[in-house]
C-alpha cells in the first residue's frame, strides 16, 4: 500500500508562484508565501519550540525550483535566497490538509505583530 502522504504530482507554477501537490483525486495549491512563511527550517521554527521566527515581507516571494530529496522530502528554492528546509511529505502533506487553519493562524500572528500585508 502506498503511503498516503507522498504525493501523487507535484506541478511548479512559477508564474502563479504555487505549488500544486495531489493526493489521488486531491489537489491542492500552496502559495509560495504560504510554504515560505511554514518552512521546516531553522531560520524558521527556530531550534526548539517558542523559538518559531514570524516571517513578514513574504507576499511577493516565489520559487526558483523544487528538487526530490531521497525517497522523503522535497527542497525549495525560494526567490528570496531561501533553501535551507527539507519539506518531508508528512510536512507538505499537513500544510495541504490543514491550510486554511495555518493560514489563519498565520494572519492572527501578523496582525499581533502588527504587520500588515501588503
Amino acid at each position: 500500500m502506498a503511503n498516503q502522504t507522498i504525493p501523487s504530482g507535484i506541478t511548479l507554477h512559477k508564474k502563479s508562484k504555487s505549488l500544486e501537490l495531489n493526493y489521488g483525486d486531491a489537489s491542492y495549491l500552496l502559495t509560495a508565501e504560504y510554504l515560505r512563511v511554514y518552512s521546516p527550517s531553522a531560520e524558521v521554527q527556530g531550534h526548539g519550540p517558542g523559538q518559531e521566527v514570524l516571517q513578514t515581507h513574504k507576499e511577493n516571494v516565489g520559487i526558483n525550483q523544487i528538487e526530490p530529496v531521497g525517497n522523503y522530502a522535497l527542497k525549495i528554492y525560494f526567490d528570496d535566497g531561501h533553501d535551507s528546509g527539507l519539506f518531508t511529505w508528512d510536512h507538505l502533506y499537513q500544510l495541504a490538509t490543514e491550510y486554511d487553519e495555518h493560514w489563519q493562524d498565520y494572519l492572527n500572528r501578523l496582525q499581533q505583530a502588527g504587520y500588515q500585508r501588503q
